[in-house]
């Protein structure tokens, strides 16, 4: 057997071939931050030569926040029965759409945790009320855990969940609820969510309906690095099958009213680590997504040179990583359009199919 070495894992990178979980794993550990973020950029460049990074103009509305799961990471959720409990009246909602369409948007992202008084007809009447006023909005919503507790909710199959919600006018999902796609992290960080299994399920089936999603990796708490790379062989196998996944969506944990605030954040340079092995290890994502949520505009627009060719959204609300004290800063267009081009780049805004609508030229 070889004995693996970073000069010989990138001579195989450049020449297009394929790595194993255990490469992969030996890059993460090995491999200083310059090479990884030399090698995520030469790939990043095969799959837009054109040097267009997008970013999408959206809202994300968090519908309630009560919740059954019992995350250690989230500052967000509360209890049943909790006088701070809430559920958002649909007109509140609606209010919320038009705003968004105000503001040009196409994208409404609506996620909230596992509320057991909110069944399958609340979701349908959510969703088609909102297709019938806003026919053009993309409705990209409803995360893996909420469609599995759904199913378990209401004793139907994941497949007939979706197939209702997609009846009802639901587009697409996003890869929340992820975290990390290992079963021995979730039974200690997320137990009363979904099993990495599920999670999969709903992905697979939402592609075999039609739909699409993206896939997402919530990072840097209790996980190891090999469990960095189960999550992301188990995305890029579920790719190779269905094709199905838009983007990938790497982001790190903020601590502040978790149950893990003894932990240390990690660093910007493991993000951009993560992030340039995350384009390196997934050949068959062709966007891949910087998080200046988490890690801001800054260091957001320095991933564009570590594999990323989107900056996430110029969100008109954020609620769940603002729920621990972390300050986030919401851009406007203009600050978008700035930051993108002062790191390089030619700025485009997409829709939630990473489909161009606007080049800033």
């Amino acid at each position: 057997m070889r004995t693996l070495t970073v000069e010989y894992l990138q001579d195989k990178i450049l020449d297009g071939e394929r790595l194993s979980p255990e490469e992969g794993l030996f890059l993460l550990e090995k491999a200083d931050l310059t090479t990884l973020g030399f090698l995520a950029d030469q790939i990043r460049r095969k799959f837009h030569p054109d040097n267009v990074v997008t970013f999408v103009i959206d809202r994300n509305v968090n519908y309630t926040n009560v919740c059954v799961a019992g995350c250690k990471f989230c500052a967000f959720q509360r209890s049943v029965g909790s006088p701070e409990g809430y559920v958002l009246p649909l007109e509140e909602i609606i209010r919320k759409v038009q705003e968004l369409v105000d503001w040009g948007g196409t994208t409404l992202l609506m996620q909230g945790g596992l509320n057991p008084n909110l069944r399958l007809g609340f979701y349908e009447e959510l969703i088609a009320t909102i297709k019938s006023k806003f026919p053009q909005i993309q409705i990209h919503s409803f995360s893996a855990p909420e469609i599995v507790y759904l199913a378990k909710l209401e004793r139907m199959s994941v497949r007939d969940v979706l197939l209702r919600l997609k009846e009802a006018g639901l587009d697409s999902l996003p890869g929340g609820g992820a975290e990390i796609l290992s079963n021995d992290v979730r039974a200690f960080l997320s137990p009363g969510k979904c099993t990495a299994d599920q999670w999969e399920e709903v992905h697979r089936t939402a592609h075999e309906l039609g739909m699409t999603s993206t896939a997402t990796m919530m990072f840097g708490h209790v996980e190891r690095p090999h469990h960095i790379l189960e999550h992301l062989e188990r995305v890029r196998r579920i790719q190779d099958d269905t094709g199905g996944f838009t983007a990938f969506i790497p982001w790190t944990f903020k601590k502040g009213g978790t149950q893990l605030d003894h932990l240390e954040e990690v660093s910007s340079v493991y993000y951009l680590k993560v992030l340039a092995l995350s384009r390196v290890y997934l050949d068959n994502f062709r966007n891949i997504q910087s998080s200046h949520v988490t890690q801001s505009m800054k260091v957001g627009v320095i991933g564009l040179h570590f594999g990323a060719n989107d900056l996430g959204s110029v969100m008109m609300e954020e609620n769940v990583i603002s729920s621990t004290g972390y300050k986030v800063s919401i851009p406007r267009v203009e600050d978008m359009v700035k930051a993108i081009r002062s790191a390089g780049f030619t700025p485009a805004q997409r829709d939630t199919y990473y489909r161009i609508v606007k080049t800033f030229q």
